[in-house]
Order: C-alpha cells, then sequence, then structure tokens
C-alpha cells in the first residue's frame, strides 16, 4: 500500500482538517474481505494524522448498478464495522453502502464521526441510467452535510460529478468542502479531473474526489483520486495503484476565496427555475 504527502506533526493549525482518501479495489461481493483491507487503511490513516477517511463507492461489496445483494442499513454488518473502526482509529469514516429503503435501495454514503455515532446520511441523487442504476435503486431528494472542526462538508457520490447544481446547492449553504466516493470507469477518466476541478472553481470549495481501482466484473478503474482546492487547483493526486492520499483542507481559504471573489452573490436561482 503506497501513501503520498506523509504527516508533519506541529505544523497544522488546529483549524485545518487532515483528509485521507482510500483508493482500493474491492473484493468483489464479499464485504467482510473488503473491510478487513480497509481495516488497515484505517489504521493506517489514523497514523498518518488524519481526522477523515473517504472510501469509494460502494467498494465494500463492489459497486454494481443492479444488484440487490448485501442490502442492509445503518444497523447492518458494514456500518456497524466501521463505527467500531472509528471508535477504535480515533478518526471519522465516510463509506457507502446498498440501503435498505422502499420501493427499492439506495445508494447511500454514512458519515460515521471518530466516536462511532453516526453524523448524516447522503442517498446518491444522480442514479446512474446509462448502467440502469435507476431501474434497481431509489434516487436520494435531500443533500447531506456535517461539520469537522469549523469545517463544513457534503457529500456526493460518483455521477451527481457531471450535475453542477448539487454543488452550487452546498456552496448556497456555505459548505466548504464535499466529499465524493465513486465508482468512475478508465474510459471516462479524463471528465473525472475536469469535473473535480470545475466544480471546486465554480463554487470555491475544495472538492475531495476518492475513487476505486483495478477491474471489477462492471468495469475497469484507474483510480485518480484527487482534490481540488477553492481555486481549482490539484493539491493532491493519485495514480492507479491502491493508495492513501492525504490532503490539508483548510476552511480558511475557501472563505477567503469567497470573499476575495464573491462569485455566488451574482447567481440568479429563480430566474434559472424559470429558464428551465
Amino acid at each position: 500500500m503506497q501513501s503520498t504527502n506523509p504527516p508533519r506533526p506541529g505544523q497544522r493549525p488546529d483549524r485545518i482538517i487532515r483528509a485521507c482518501s482510500a483508493q482500493m479495489a474491492p473484493v468483489w461481493e464479499e464485504p467482510e474481505k473488503t473491510l478487513a483491507k480497509a481495516e488497515i487503511l484505517i489504521r493506517d490513516a489514523a497514523a498518518g494524522g488524519a481526522d477523515i477517511i473517504c472510501f469509494p463507492e460502494q467498494v465494500f461489496t463492489g459497486w454494481d448498478p443492479v444488484s440487490h445483494e448485501h442490502i442492509q442499513d445503518s444497523s447492518g454488518m458494514i456500518v456497524s464495522f466501521l463505527k467500531k473502526a472509528a471508535r477504535d482509529a480515533g478518526i471519522a469514516i465516510i463509506g457507502s453502502i446498498r440501503e435498505r429503503s422502499v420501493p427499492s435501495p439506495r445508494n447511500t454514503a454514512v458519515v460515521i464521526s471518530s466516536e462511532g455515532t453516526i453524523l448524516t446520511t447522503y442517498a446518491k441523487i444522480h442514479l446512474f441510467s446509462p448502467a440502469l442504476e435507476n431501474t434497481a435503486f431509489s434516487p436520494g431528494t435531500r443533500l447531506g452535510t456535517f461539520t469537522l472542526g469549523t469545517l463544513k462538508c457534503g457529500l456526493a457520490i460518483c455521477y451527481d460529478l457531471r450535475f453542477p447544481e448539487v454543488f452550487s446547492a452546498y456552496a448556497a449553504e456555505g459548505v466548504q468542502a464535499v466529499f465524493v466516493p465513486s465508482a468512475w470507469p478508465a474510459s471516462r477518466i479524463r471528465h473525472w479531473e475536469l469535473f473535480i476541478t470545475a466544480r471546486a472553481a465554480e463554487n470555491q470549495m475544495y472538492v475531495i474526489g476518492v475513487n476505486t481501482t483495478g477491474k471489477t466484473p462492471v468495469d475497469i478503474y484507474d483510480g485518480t483520486s484527487m482534490t481540488a482546492d477553492p481555486n481549482g487547483a490539484l493539491i493532491s493526486h493519485a495514480g492507479d495503484a491502491e493508495q492513501l492520499i492525504f490532503s490539508a483542507i483548510d476552511p480558511a481559504v475557501a472563505d477567503a476565496a469567497r470573499s476575495a471573489f464573491p462569485v455566488g452573490k451574482d447567481r440568479r436561482v429563480a430566474l434559472y427555475r424559470d429558464l428551465a
């Protein structure tokens, strides 16, 4: 397992959140084995000074747009495992599950605090219709926000990156960083970098894209997890191997960008609705 940007103790102001992106491959439809891998990464992230670790979309089972195997809720095996791991390591964790719901399950990200409690959940709003995800899952209907220290965070999942409205809605709520767990295929990886940097620059926020790597029965993934800062510059970038990458997320940088160049105040939301 590779790790980039090693910790530098004593050089971080209290307001800065150290985010860890866990780029990894699933053990296909075997969550127990994948969670065993994840547990090692969680410990390594904590040892590297991370405040939070984010895993790729549905990595504990492998992203399958139509599979209903391992459907569970927040009391199920995956979330229970992550709660204990968060408590043991003393860091927050973002993971995702095929969440039980009616009439069909949801593709849901769960944020767990360092004390092992659920801070928020977010169900994927834009389901990937080219792979028929919309036929097997129900879409989410709300944003998911949480705070780490003074940092206000949001969640999006993979295909949501193609829809700037989600990110502008977060910006309107004062969100300074959005985590995006994903299973973004190698065939469209150019779009991945384009959208991450664009969403960050448009909304003057950090965008932390955490991608799957490796080959599954569904697709091939090149990793390339990355974090863009509020000016759209990449501050961390992974290759295609399983690895951890660390990013320093500073809410003051987002606030300064919005203060110096306040484009958000010029948005005409009511007009956009009339134009639709």
